[in-house]
């Protein structure tokens, strides 16, 4: 009992610590869905590992009616995950969550296998943010402190703290340690994070307006010899005929 009281606290400071619009602990207890998959999954998990499969899925069930999180209650969770706001969220069977892990509306941690038995799922490192509408989908690591950005698409393994953004997702930046500890990355998107690809694209964007500068340099320039060797040669014709009349 003491345990479950200590995880009840952690579970409402993780909530204070990473969604400035919670205003009270009681609000927090009684008005966060999120929190209320997580209560309701540590039951769920509580019966399937006791071997009562059928009533642990009844309890997910009855989780995902109540909160619009789907959890399968074989799937491992650690301790002060937060999911905030949660509509849509769907962790696979498979799935393990890491400690201080932040998932956000709409994400998916699923399955690319149909082979029953096998790791399908995503497991989750120590303080991964998955943003809004993201897709993890394999049974790959997710390194401790890495981010995915909302609505990527996840399909191989993610190195420990980095940024992963688009479709398909993509390393763009490494998370500093100091940053890592001054910033909390709200859905996977550091303060003024770069995108590497975008980057280069727009240095090609810049590039070929060079190049379409130096074009048109040239054929002004070209144009301009040929105008004066047009006009040379009319001077030389000019001059040809007078010699020809005297």
């Amino acid at each position: 009992m003491p345990f479950m009281f200590r995880q009840l606290r952690e579970d409402v400071a993780s909530v204070f610590e990473r969604d400035p619009a919670a205003r009270s602990t009681w609000e927090v207890l009684t008005c966060y869905p999120g929190l209320h998959a997580v209560w309701i999954h540590r039951l769920a998990r509580w019966f399937w590992t006791h071997g009562l499969l059928w009533l642990g899925r009844l309890t997910s069930h009855a989780g995902r009616w109540a909160t619009g999180i789907e959890i399968h209650p074989a799937a491992v969770m650690g301790r002060r995950v937060f999911i905030d706001h949660g509509m849509g969220v769907v962790i696979g069977e498979t799935a393990e969550i890491g400690d201080d892990c932040t998932i956000y509306q709409g994400v998916t941690l699923g399955g690319t296998s149909l082979y029953r038995g096998t790791k399908r799922h995503p497991t989750l490192g120590k303080g991964v943010v998955v943003g809004a509408g993201a897709k993890v989908l394999g049974g790959f690591t997710v390194g401790d402190g890495a981010r995915i950005g909302s609505n990527a698409v996840v399909v191989k393994e993610v190195p420990a703290g980095v940024s992963v953004v688009g479709i398909p997702g993509r390393i763009v930046a490494e998370v500093e340690a100091q940053q890592e500890k001054a910033h909390f990355a709200a859905y996977g998107v550091l303060p003024n994070q770069v995108d590497p690809y975008a980057k280069t694209l727009q240095s090609l964007v810049e590039h070929a307006q060079e190049l379409e500068q130096t074009v048109s340099a040239l054929t002004e320039k070209m144009r301009r010899m040929e105008q004066k060797l047009a006009e040379q040669a009319a001077d030389r014709s000019k001059a040809e005929q007078l010699r020809a009349i005297k």
